[in-house]
């Protein structure tokens, strides 16, 4: 493991991760300041919108993901509508053919007003009728019935998941354009600073250093060196993970020309054959919790007290993840801000 070529560190730290936090953000926009603030000022309120934008997109990501279910639910519930709706129309031609049969021979069962009834229940409720039919139309009127009956709560199931499914379409395109919002106005808060001044910003730490870690300073990162994956399994998805590196951070992807933080956790593993769920907030229950100190490579290090970002160990002391818009997956050291747990799936 530790015989990777190592990337630039970012000096990445509490407020310098893009969009990973399980949980809504759709607090308004502030109204930007009419004088121009200072440097360190702008660099503050850049990560203040980097982390806004973050939560929104967790809450995108869920969203999405919500919206996805729900059509996968409707189609299936139209299919085995159309399914039901069919079997009572081959019912109702049964009885009819039966009807028809009856009148050739010289009567009309009264079941034949069954066909022109809206409500089955109506007319088998009737008691008094059940001695003038036979037991096999008896029985094919039950079931025609009971096929009703599941037919029209089967649509009222359908409405229902339509109705949920316009309220997630609409919360997907909340979160989108809180998103939207918060990144454009970091981009016009970073293009406002002088060019050198740009360029620092992505090598070093995006706030003070007050949630750092440094890497002599905590036991729990000391041992952290090389070490062997867990297993296959793990093995497979740090060796996807770097297949990534260099891949731009793109919120709301997971994968294969872009990621934010959790999704590129779930592709990486997705394919050593495990199935992560959406948000880093998710993943870090997505497994067993270990302590620091036993992390090895293909172990989850899930971020700040609110799980808002995660990244993956891949030994030597580092993790690969992707950071933030505008910068590519990438490795960093795995103390570049508040470690909260560390996750084995």
């Amino acid at each position: 493991m530790g015989s990777h070529r190592r990337l630039a560190s970012s000096g990445f730290d509490r407020g310098a991760v893009a969009l990973c936090l399980l949980s809504a953000a759709t607090a308004a926009l502030g109204a930007v300041p009419a004088h121009a603030a200072p440097h360190g000022d702008t660099r503050a309120e850049v990560d203040r919108l980097y982390q806004d934008a973050e939560q929104a997109t967790q809450a995108f990501d869920k969203a999405q993901e919500r919206a996805g279910a729900l059509r996968r639910e409707v189609r299936d519930a139209q299919d085995h509508i159309a399914r039901q709706q069919q079997r009572v129309n081959t019912l109702r031609e049964q009885l009819g053919s039966l009807a028809g049969a009856q009148y050739r021979a010289g009567g009309i069962d009264p079941s034949v007003a069954l066909l022109f009834s809206d409500d089955p229940a109506d007319y088998l409720d009737r008691a008094s009728t059940l001695d003038r039919i036979g037991a096999h139309q008896a029985g094919q009127l039950r079931e025609l019935q009971s096929a009703m009956r599941e037919l029209a709560q089967e649509r009222a199931q359908a409405a229902g998941k339509l109705a949920a499914l316009e309220v997630s379409r609409k919360a997907v395109a909340a979160h989108k354009r809180t998103v939207g919002e918060k990144l454009a106005r970091a981009r016009k808060l970073l293009n406002a600073l002088p060019a050198a001044e740009r360029a620092a910003f992505d090598r070093t730490s995006r706030s003070d250093d007050s949630g750092r870690v440094d890497l002599t300073d905590l036991t729990d990162l000391t041992d952290l060196t090389g070490g062997a994956a867990t297993d296959a399994r793990a093995a497979a998805a740090v060796a996807a993970a770097r297949t990534a590196l260099g891949r731009p951070y793109v919120w709301g992807a997971n994968g294969p020309s872009g990621f934010d933080c959790s999704g590129l956790m779930q592709w990486a593993y997705a394919h050593a054959g495990i199935q992560l769920p959406r948000t880093s907030q998710e993943q870090r229950s997505a497994g067993r919790r270990i302590p620091l100190s036993q992390a090895r490579p293909g172990d989850l290090v899930v971020y700040r007290s609110d799980a808002s970002h995660v990244g993956m160990y891949v030994g030597n002391g580092q993790v690969i993840h992707a950071p933030y818009p505008g910068a590519a997956v990438r490795y960093d050291p795995v103390g570049m801000m508040p470690i909260s747990s560390v996750t084995r799936p």
